[in-house]
């Protein structure tokens, strides 16, 4: 008996071991199974992040996050609420304890994936399997059912590009079992317990699995499976209060997530979303979902839809095919934005659901009824090669026709009762199972989507993690140890590399940031990133005033882009192909400030007032405070020359007529002096889809097109250029609205003034204690506040000299307050916004969650 119990989960590693087999043999040549985009850009690298702060006792903030932020709120999309995350993460650190595991950094990740992905699979195989057998009675249909759904290739997709995605795929059968057991035993406790799971895990995969609940209790609801079922309305009351309990008891996690999702910015979704859209071929080459031919030939046998539970799983199969070819239910899975096929591990669930059924009622089935099911099947496939032209003897599509073949002569031998034909069925749709999921891996992951090219050569050459930027960088920490010091360099388009590296950096990635953050980006200083596009921010565009501001103490690029480095930054180390330099007009990072200037004053400024706004003291939303007049800055484009090259101009619109033309601004008598320009223009390309480069001087970004998704909506840029005789505005051919030009002259006299004034303050004493930043600072000049380059966002408390005081937003997006005279012991703690009520919520659901199932238990209840 003790043996039985482990034929389950053996038979569940080893089918997910055959469906990985062709990325265990790219491990072996050093090749792994994470993306070459978001695998290695966000996926492995927020793991690496995660897990040292989880190991230095930091659990809801990281100061290397981008410029500092609460990643148990904005990494919750991702990895921070995970269960399974942190049950992986606890087995990394007992190996690293008994010397079987090193650096826990994004190579580790990377190489780890496929054996991560094994055991997270078997998982998710076993938790079907369970469930289905729960259904069916059998074990080795509900077992064949759920490698269906545990190896279908939406898991593959997911896992490789975006691995927490599939952590939706364990939660969604122990939603249903709770389901179940509510409508046939009248027990809450499963469902209770799978509602908290889902929620805490991950708020966006609940929204999708809640939606698929809700629809699956409706069918339930009009296809009865017994006849003792519970009442629809005792039903409906336990569904809502077990939901509200599970609710309260994921409170910890959902509400400080969900928060974080809510403070975002992203521009919505304007662009027009079709109703329905059959473009997809979901039997041969779909990137999401490819039908098994078993599950065709059990929808096409029409004597089946007599058994009820069967009726249930191939109508809900039938439903989310349709979802499948809607756009917009694409579109209203994923929050009413942008139509993405990320919900349709759904209907892998029902396809093997209704597999699991069918084999369960094998010996029921006609050979009548299976001849016109294989005759429909076939014509079926048949029509899907002609109308798309698909060439059968390809290495792609020749092995699906292969199967559906076996298939079906599988079935028929079945009918004939031929000894072991019924065990050849369930082989044979195994054997379909993973077959496809390993031609999907090969064709459409490795080659189609290039993860071939993530491999153990790449993560450690240059362009991810070279050792010469690594020394370099190590030589610096060494040279200067202070924990607060930020640098400013990027590898290529990887906007998460201090995380990569392991310094404080100005760039971060992800999907959920600080809206204070990216409005101060994108609207209040107009920072333009290199790089336009949604999720992430980037440098501080070489202007020599924010980095002082927000203690950008060094700057790193390569010797062939040295005309990008800010003003006053000079160089004091070098590699082969990097130079370092290093601010020589860096403010403190505890700053004081005795003038106070307010945002509606500076709305119409220009981006170079505010920051000399921010220099010469604290910019503040409040109107209560007497503010001072902001600073100005001289608009000095009417004295310069303005010449269109190999371009017209006129009324705004500028078009291009060759590639590299646009406009050329010749300033009157200002290029003498040493210092910068800021140019200012509105940019907006009248082409319907074309993303472009501009280039100004020696500077280049690129833009969006304007039906991108990533396109961040804000035309309006801001470009420092050197002092230079002629300022070049290159585009490639094609039509602009190019207007509201504007140019100033920064010769950074506030800069160097509030330099100064900083030099005669005392410095500030100042350490991290987990999720704490103590400051000891004497304000001897009576400053009435205080201003911290750590960005503003709710969960922030402040006390000082032991009381509690209010912290303000202040310079757009950081944290500012009011200063004590004299001795100042600061105490900043960071908490995920409304952590601590949300926290009692959920122990107090807990406690009448124990009740309500203990009181459902009793007889008669």
């Amino acid at each position: 008996m003790k043996k039985n119990k482990w034929i389950l989960p053996a038979a569940c590693v080893l089918a997910a071991a055959a469906a990985h087999v062709f990325f265990l043999k790219e491990w072996s040549a050093g090749r792994y199974m994470t993306g070459s985009g978001d695998g290695i850009a966000q996926m492995a690298v927020f793991k690496k992040l995660l897990f040292d702060q989880y190991m230095n006792g930091r659990l809801f903030y990281s100061y290397s996050f981008g410029l500092g932020g609460g990643v148990y709120s904005q990494l919750g999309y991702y990895f921070s609420t995970s269960f399974l995350f942190l049950f992986i993460s606890a087995a990394v650190r007992i190996l690293q304890l008994i010397q079987l595991s090193g650096e826990a950094d994004a190579l580790f990740w990377a190489q780890a994936s496929v054996f991560i992905s094994i055991a997270k699979q078997s998982f998710i195989i076993f938790t079907a399997a369970c469930v289905f057998r729960y259904f069916v009675k059998r074990p080795v249909p509900a077992f064949v059912g759920a490698v269906l759904y545990g190896s279908s290739i939406i898991y593959f997709r997911h896992e490789v590009y975006w691995d927490f995605f599939t952590d939706s795929m364990v939660w969604l059968p122990l939603l249903v079992f709770g389901a179940e057991k509510i409508i046939r035993e009248k027990k809450p406790a499963w469902f209770i317990f799978a509602c908290a799971l889902t929620l805490i895990n991950n708020f966006y995969f609940a929204y999708i699995n809640l939606i698929f609940i809700g629809i699956y209790i409706l069918f339930r609801w009009i296809i009865r499976l017994e006849d003792n079922e519970a009442k629809r309305l005792t039903q409906c009351r336990m569904f809502i209060l077990s939901g509200l309990l599970g609710f309260g008891i994921s409170a910890v996690s959902f509400i400080p997530v969900v928060y974080g999702y809510l403070h975002n910015l992203r521009p919505p979704y304007s662009q027009h979303i079709d109703w329905l859209d059959f473009s997809d071929n979901i039997l041969f080459s779909s990137r999401i979902i490819i039908l098994p031919a078993a599950f065709l030939l059990f929808l096409f046998t029409f004597s089946l839809y007599k058994n009820r539970l069967f009726r249930l799983f191939a109508g809900i199969s039938l439903l989310y095919i349709l979802f499948h070819f809607s756009p917009f239910a694409a579109s209203a899975f994923n929050g009413f934005s942008a139509p993405q096929n990320r919900f349709e591990y759904v209907l892998c669930f029902t396809v093997a659901g209704t597999v699991a059924v069918g084999l369960s009622k094998l010996s029921d089935i006609s050979r009548k009824s299976m001849l016109m099911s294989a005759i429909l099947a076939v014509l079926l496939y048949w029509s899907q090669v002609r109308r798309f032209s698909l060439d059968i003897s390809d290495h792609a599509y020749l092995p699906i026709l292969l199967l559906l073949g076996l298939t079906i002569a599988a079935f028929f031998a079945a009918k004939a009762r031929l000894k072991g034909a019924v065990p050849a069925v369930y082989g044979v749709i195994l054997l379909t199972a993973v077959l496809t999921a390993n031609t999907y891996e090969k064709y459409a992951l490795s080659e189609g989507g290039k993860i071939y090219t993530v491999s153990h050569t790449f993560m450690t050459g240059p362009d991810y993690k070279g050792k010469e930027q690594a020394e370099l960088i190590q030589r610096l920490k060494e040279k200067d140890p202070d924990p607060f010091a930020r640098l400013d360099w990027m590898n290529g388009v990887f906007n998460n590399t201090p995380i990569i590296y392991g310094f404080n950096g100005f760039s971060v990635y992800s999907s959920i940031l600080n809206r204070n953050l990216l409005s101060f980006y994108w609207n209040d200083l107009q920072i333009d990133m290199g790089r336009e596009s949604v999720s992430r921010y980037a440098t501080l565009g070489n202007r020599a005033n924010l980095y002082s501001l927000l203690y950008g103490k060094y700057y790193m690029t390569e010797k062939t882009n040295e005309a990008g480095v800010p003003y006053g930054f000079k160089k004091i180390m070098e590699s082969s192909r990097y130079a370092v330099y290093q601010n020589q007009y860096v403010l403190p990072f505890v700053r004081t400030a005795d003038r106070v200037y307010n945002e509606d004053d500076l709305k119409k400024a220009p981006a170079l007032a505010r920051e000399r706004a921010m220099l010469d003291g604290i910019v503040t939303e409040s109107n209560t405070t007497k503010t001072k007049k902001p600073p100005e800055a001289e608009n000095i484009i009417r004295q310069a020359e303005i010449a269109p090259e190999h371009a017209d101009y006129r009324d705004g619109i500028l078009t291009v007529n060759e590639d590299g033309g646009g406009l050329i601004i010749t300033p009157h008598g200002a290029a003498a002096d040493g210092g910068d320009y800021y140019v200012s223009f509105y940019l907006m390309n009248k082409a319907k889809d074309q993303g472009f480069t501009l280039k100004v001087n020696d500077y280049t970004t690129t833009r969006k097109s304007n039906q991108s998704i990533y396109k961040t909506g804000v035309n309006d840029l801001t470009v420092r250029v050197p002092k230079t005789k002629n300022i070049q505005i290159r585009l490639p051919k094609g039509s602009y609205q190019l207007d509201r030009l504007a140019l100033y002259e920064e010769r950074y006299a506030t800069l160097k003034s509030a330099y100064r004034k900083a030099e005669k303050e005392p410095p500030a004493d100042l350490s991290w204690r987990g999720n704490t930043l103590h400051i000891s600072y004497e304000n001897k000049t009576r400053a009435p506040y205080i201003m911290l380059p750590i960005p503003y966002e709710k969960g922030w408390e402040l006390k000082i000299n032991g009381r509690q005081e209010q912290i303000e937003k202040a310079d757009y997006s950081f944290i500012g307050f009011k200063a004590q005279k004299g001795k100042n012991d600061i105490q900043l703690t960071y908490y995920p916004p409304y952590f601590k009520p949300a926290a009692a919520i959920s122990v107090i659901s807990l406690v009448f969650a124990v009740i309500y199932v203990r009181r459902q238990k009793k007889p008669g209840s």
